[in-house]
């Protein structure tokens, strides 16, 4: 049986950065400004032999429960309440303050065995701040330095004592020495946008296609401009406050992964900053909550844009849905606060019209008016996540693309340029999610554009793979004889 952990403590003292240490991959944002993290995200975690999830918190802080840093405090205390085991941290370059002090007596009243850990124990001067966190009543600290990965296997030694050898090794195995190094993964590289995305097919020739897995775990992302409900939406679906939310724009910073359950399937939900117009963002601080959104949206397969019904379709909600559509996600658009809108039918009607017109790049996009606030259209929204899933996981037999290849072609056959006829020898699909498909044909290059979007409106159309991007890339074969000279007789 695993354990939790939960890092608490005022504002800025290394929480965070711990917290990245622990799980071994920078997840959660990090900046000098305090109070950058403000949901509390949960993932699994190891150190060394022993392995367990972590949760980060926000920063506590004395306030009024009805503001923003109030509503912060409550998410930790929640956090609290659902670890296993405490690690109250103070900045040990900074010294004990009041606020370390008042919160060390709610971390000591929780019940919880707690750990006092002493970070930016590297500093100059910080062997006095560590003394003085003896008044805190927690016990003997824990130095440690979380940005440079120093005093871990002591903190290691200190979670064993306090969680007791039978709770972290459950399996008894033989437990390797502490003397290892803390091993951090860096973040892979966001990939750059090919022509053809994708998964490879292993056999794009075979005509035997495995059905669809409507069992498998689904990955969602949740975007949208700021102050679209984008972390209602999520509490409503997960049926508890688990994420802040307000009147405040732009409360969300990191993108938090929240494990959720529909109909029996397993689905991750991403829940991400608001996105605004380039020009408008400001600061360190803002540059680095939108990278972390752009990733949950590389990381999804399926992707909920939500727009506010009451003022949809701002210049900034196409360039997010096309920003999707260029990293072949499976989008689907929700719009927000239904509950608010009158005239309904006239409205819903108006905006399924201005959907495929302004989005004429991925035709038949389902669009599904919601309420996140009061929970209404959810179950239709999922459904047609669900649906949208299945088809850009679709896959097409190289037989059934040819003969309906032959059709077209007999029906509207390539143009001739500069007085030669286009030929296109076969077609075949090489990805899926989203699907991708490769002509094989003379001259790809002479290829108008508008014939090659007839055939990818043909392939939606014909295959019903409406709402999900289509890749068609022309290739030409290889000619074993080109270049060789003429031989003379």
């Amino acid at each position: 049986m695993s354990f939790t952990l939960a890092i608490v403590g005022r504002p800025n003292v290394g929480k965070s950065t711990l917290f990245n240490r622990l799980v071994g991959r920078k997840i959660a944002l990090v900046d000098d400004l305090p109070g950058v993290t403000r949901d509390r995200r949960v993932h699994a975690a190891k150190l060394y032999d022993l392995k367990f999830d972590v949760i980060d918190t926000a920063g506590l802080e004395e306030v009024d429960s009805a503001s923003l840093e109030g509503r912060m405090r409550a998410q930790t205390e929640a956090a609290i309440g659902e670890a296993d085991l405490i690690l109250f941290l103070v900045d040990a370059k900074a010294g004990i303050t009041p606020t370390d002090v008042t919160f060390a007596d709610l971390a000591r009243r929780s019940g919880k065995p707690v750990i006092l850990v002493a970070n930016k124990a590297e500093a100059r001067g910080a062997e006095s701040g560590m003394y003085d966190s003896y008044a805190l009543g927690l016990g003997e600290p824990c130095p440690i330095s979380s940005e440079h990965g120093q005093g871990f296997p002591d903190l290691r030694d200190a979670i064993v004592d306090a969680m007791g050898e039978e709770r972290v090794f459950p399996d008894e195995h033989v437990k390797p020495s502490a003397d290892d190094s803390v091993a951090v993964t860096i973040p892979a590289t966001p990939r750059s946008m090919d022509d053809l995305v994708g998964d490879d097919i292993d056999d794009p020739d075979a005509e035997d296609v495995p059905a669809y897995d409507s069992s498998k775990p689904l990955r969602i992302a949740i975007v949208g401009r700021p102050n679209a409900g984008k972390s209602t939406l999520v509490n409503t679906m997960v049926g508890e406050e688990r994420l802040l939310t307000g009147p405040e724009a732009g409360i969300t910073r990191d993108s938090i992964s929240v494990d959720w359950e529909w109909n029996g399937r397993k689905i991750k939900l991403f829940d991400t900053a608001g996105l605004r117009r380039k020009s408008r963002v400001q600061g360190k601080l803002e540059k680095l909550s939108v990278g972390d959104a752009l990733r949950a949206i590389r990381f999804a397969e399926v992707v909920i844009i939500v727009l506010d019904a009451t003022i949809p379709f701002e210049k900034q909600d196409l360039q997010i849905a096309d920003l999707i559509i260029r990293e072949g996600r499976a989008p689907i658009i929700a719009f927000n606060k239904w509950d608010l809108v009158e005239n309904r039918q006239m409205v819903l009607a108006d905006l399924r019209e201005k959907t495929e017109r302004l989005l004429p790049q991925i035709r038949g996009i389902r669009a599904v008016p919601i309420s996140g606030e009061r929970n209404q259209g959810i179950d239709k929204l999922m459904a047609a996540v669900a649906t949208t899933d299945e088809v850009w996981n679709r896959r097409i037999s190289t037989g059934r693309l040819n003969r309906w290849m032959e059709g077209v072609i007999t029906h509207h056959p390539p143009p001739a340029v500069a007085g030669r006829r286009l030929k296109i020898k076969y077609i075949t699909q090489v990805k899926t999610r989203p699907p991708g498909f490769v002509i094989s044909c003379s001259r790809p290059e002479a290829f108008p554009t508008s014939y090659v979007r007839y055939l990818s409106n043909g392939l939606r159309e014909t295959f019903d793979m409406p709402g999900v991007p289509i890749r068609v890339v022309l290739r030409t074969s290889d000619n074993p004889f080109a270049g060789r000279a003429k031989k003379k007789r």
